[in-house]
């Protein structure tokens, strides 16, 4: 598969991969290996209406490009997609949840209609654990244990269809965050069995220091009272990941107040890092159509793999 634009530019080589099909996620397989790396593709066939996820190589130095490996037909649009070094995780617009081996072997699937009422907006992978948390447009959160061969889930939270969860992440192996309409995060802690609000934004990316959580951090957006901060995209932020990548290169100028940078996507087209402060944000990509979905290495805090809206997979290496 050719590659349109090799651009190296300020130690940054920015590789785009035409793909045949809509990419609705993308996310690296983690690997110890910084030069032979495996990405994993959600990828949606409009003409049949078929989801895919398709595993593929990629080697930076011998043509750098995507080969595919492996795949695995979903029944379902897939709605999200995650990954650890042992496990593939993905959740749909119809309410399943499937896990499979990193070479898309062994499938296990929760889709009863108890689990989910419509689609599973979001999920997140406890590394090394065999835990997952599911959210729902149903207002559902649930825990699924997975191991053995065998997958169970019980339901922590239902909010019977009043409230709703497009986004989950898990902060430590007891505690996790939700985002859910009506522009609110939600701290859940296992140990006590509760929720507790960390704050709300209004399409702004902001951050939260769990020792202050009624005081956000802005990283970009219009700011409070006098003081102006950046806002490098004035669109839909579609995800963002803490970019340690950057926190290593800075670590200087680091102090115990910041937060990690974080790294951003717009429906705008704008792949950035920005920093807490009022720092200028650093802009890796700009497209002429949106970047819908990113993922950075968790192993090789350099590599970023995106999914663009024009069916294309853009990898950017930094040094």
């Amino acid at each position: 598969m050719a590659i349109f634009q090799n651009q190296p530019q300020n130690n940054i080589e920015i590789h785009h991969i035409p793909q045949s099909k809509y990419v609705d996620a993308v996310r690296w397989l983690p690997s110890l290996s910084a030069v032979n790396k495996t990405a994993v593709l959600s990828l949606y066939d409009p003409t049949t209406a078929t989801s895919t996820v398709e595993i593929h190589s990629f080697d930076p130095l011998n043509h750098p490009i995507l080969s595919p490996l492996s795949s695995y037909p979903s029944l379902s649009r897939i709605s999200s997609l995650k990954t650890t070094p042992t496990l593939i995780a993905f959740s749909t617009l119809s309410g399943s949840l499937t896990f499979l081996s990193p070479d898309c072997s062994n499938p296990i699937t929760v889709s009863e209609s108890g689990f989910h009422s419509g689609t599973v907006s979001g999920i997140d992978l406890l590394e090394g654990e065999g835990c997952c948390v599911s959210v729902g447009e149903d207002g559902r959160v649930n825990l699924v244990n997975v191991g053995g061969g065998k997958v169970g889930y019980r339901r922590v939270f239902d909010g019977d269809g009043l409230v709703g969860y497009n986004a989950v992440k898990w902060a430590s192996p007891t505690e996790f965050v939700t985002g859910g309409l009506g522009c609110s995060l939600q701290w859940w802690d296992q140990r006590r069995n509760s929720a507790e609000p960390a704050g709300g934004s209004a399409g702004a990316i902001f951050g939260w220091d769990l020792r202050w959580p009624q005081q956000p951090i802005i990283l970009s957006g219009p700011g409070i009272g006098d003081r102006p901060v950046p806002s490098i995209s004035e669109s839909e932020v579609w995800e963002v990941q803490f970019d340690c990548h950057m926190q290593s290169s800075n670590v200087n100028s680091m102090s115990s107040s910041k937060i990690l940078p974080v790294m951003m996507c717009s429906e705008d087209g704008i792949l950035a890092v920005l920093e807490a402060g009022g720092a200028e944000p650093t802009e890796l990509l700009e497209e002429h159509c949106a970047i819908n979905c990113l993922d950075i290495d968790k192993l090789n805090h350099s590599d970023i793999i995106c999914g663009l809206e024009w069916e294309s997979v853009a990898v950017i290496l930094r040094s």
